[in-house]
């Protein structure tokens, strides 16, 4: 039977660590997923091929990034559920995941698959390459039942303390797909369609392997066919944290897609630039992501039993830790990104121009140390709708604007356009300490007397975070 990872007793640090590592690199492989396809088909394709595969799966990875946030609804539900010794309406809550993700699964595949020519025309996708976008999104989105199913059976593991067995399938895949891609574009020169059909294979590959291991393993609470319908008050719990989620993580994806097109007006070496830095960025900011996902299962499970002191430890141990990775981050991006990318490009202007704009993103790296951490605690604690907010505000009322402003002082830079980004989280980081302490003094006091009762019995906790 699978175990669950008890978050509620014992040291934090320790357990904190142990679980992000295989969040960190999951994340870390799942980031080399499109970039292995773009590699390969590379080599091995001509230019529309590369344009094909970059347009398509930059919309996949937005589906993705949409689900992903929805999932994160299953995960808190599933650790308040077991935090509070709930175990059968944690059985529940993964039927009730399962029923809303098989209606999404059959709902966006047909959108998708009946417009891919209207959504590759929407991202102006060149001439040359379009009728392979449409191939390339249309195979990947008939697939989509398995990307779909890969982040429901995620959010389920990460929800009991799992993140080793999602780390497993998720490298197994990753090699599957790399096999995929040199049979399918490298052998047979299928070019963007075969990139298409190796994802596909890849996630289907993952979601048997982790049926399988559910089905040997089993769960630790009651789950059964029955129990896969829309149970009342779950569903609706599901939707109530994961939705403001995936909202934020999409329109903050438009935010950078505004500022990137604030970039492209710059001229072809800035745009080439950004480009570079954002592909640096994508790996850079793995790390505040691990520590976001594994604060919010932690604290999910603390915030269901009540121990709301441990929850708060948890954030401060998470936020100790995630800044001294941040230093490093700043260092390595601000000092030495030209190295960096390096990696991408050979033309000294180009590098340049990316470690110009990596430098804002350094400085970025010490904040998100912070503000990914405080995110997690939220999500932990069900206050989605808030973390939705401040990332709505920080996106659209500083992201955008301050990039806008700063694209027009003279002399132009990508550093001061790049500005905006810190800017950003700054004010986040302000918004959540607010709300921080307002909880504090509300919530988190409600039931002060049992959670003071609740901490004697665990007294060894003083020394948590050492």
């Amino acid at each position: 039977m699978s175990k669950v990872s008890n978050f509620t007793e014992g040291k934090i640090l320790s357990p904190l660590l142990k679980f992000i590592i295989p969040i960190l690199a999951a994340l870390f492989l799942q980031t080399m997923y499109g970039a292995v396809d773009l590699l390969i088909v590379g080599r091995f394709g001509n230019a529309a091929d590369v344009s094909a595969v970059s347009t398509g799966s930059q919309i996949m990875q937005v589906i993705t990034l949409a689900i992903t946030g929805l999932t994160m609804g299953i995960t808190i539900l599933i650790g308040q559920k077991l935090g509070e010794g709930k175990r059968k309406e944690a059985g529940n809550v993964v039927g009730s995941g399962i029923s809303i993700f098989a209606v999404i699964a059959v709902i966006t595949t047909i959108l998708f698959v009946a417009f891919a020519p209207s959504v590759a025309k929407a991202m102006q996708t060149p001439a040359e390459a379009f009728d392979s976008t449409v191939t390339y999104l249309r195979i990947c989105c008939s697939g989509l039942v398995f990307i779909i199913a890969y982040n429901v059976i995620g959010g389920v593991f990460r929800g009991l303390g799992d993140s080793k067995t999602p780390l497993m399938t998720v490298l197994i895949a990753c090699i599957v797909n790399i096999v995929a891609d040199l049979i399918f574009v490298g052998m047979f020169k299928m070019a963007a369609t075969g990139a298409a059909l190796a994802t596909v294979l890849a996630q289907t590959v993952s979601v048997v392997l982790s049926l399988i291991i559910i089905t040997k393993r089993g769960l630790p609470f009651e789950f059964d066919l029955k129990s896969i319908k829309f149970h009342k008050g779950l569903t609706s719990q599901i939707l109530k944290f994961g939705a403001p989620i995936a909202l934020q993580d999409l329109l903050v994806q438009v935010s950078f897609l505004v500022i990137l097109m604030i970039g492209n007006s710059m001229g072809v070496i800035q745009s080439a630039g950004m480009g570079i830095a954002e592909k640096l960025v994508g790996f850079i900011m793995l790390m505040p992501s691990a520590f976001a996902q594994a604060v919010s299962a932690f604290v999910a499970q603390n915030f269901g039993a009540r121990k709301y002191d441990r929850a708060k430890k948890a954030l401060l141990c998470a936020v100790a830790t995630s800044l001294v990775c941040g230093v490093f981050m700043f260092y390595l991006s601000f000092f030495h990104g030209n190295l960096l990318s390096g990696i991408f490009s050979t033309d000294d202007a180009v590098i340049m121009a990316s470690w110009d704009y990596l430098k804002a993103y350094g400085i970025d790296c010490l904040f998100t140390a912070i503000l990914f951490c405080i995110v997690g605690f939220f999500n932990g604690c069900g206050r989605t709708t808030f973390v939705m907010i401040q990332g709505i505000v920080g996106a659209f009322l500083v992201r955008i604007p301050v990039s806008l402003l700063m694209s027009k002082v003279e002399p132009v830079s990508l550093f001061n356009v790049g500005l905006a980004t810190p800017t950003s989280t700054v004010v986040q980081i302000i918004l959540c300490v607010g709300y921080f302490i307002f909880l504090s003094k509300t919530l988190f006091n409600t039931n002060n007397d049992e959670n003071i009762e609740t901490e004697k019995s665990n007294s060894q906790i003083t020394s948590d975070c050492i």
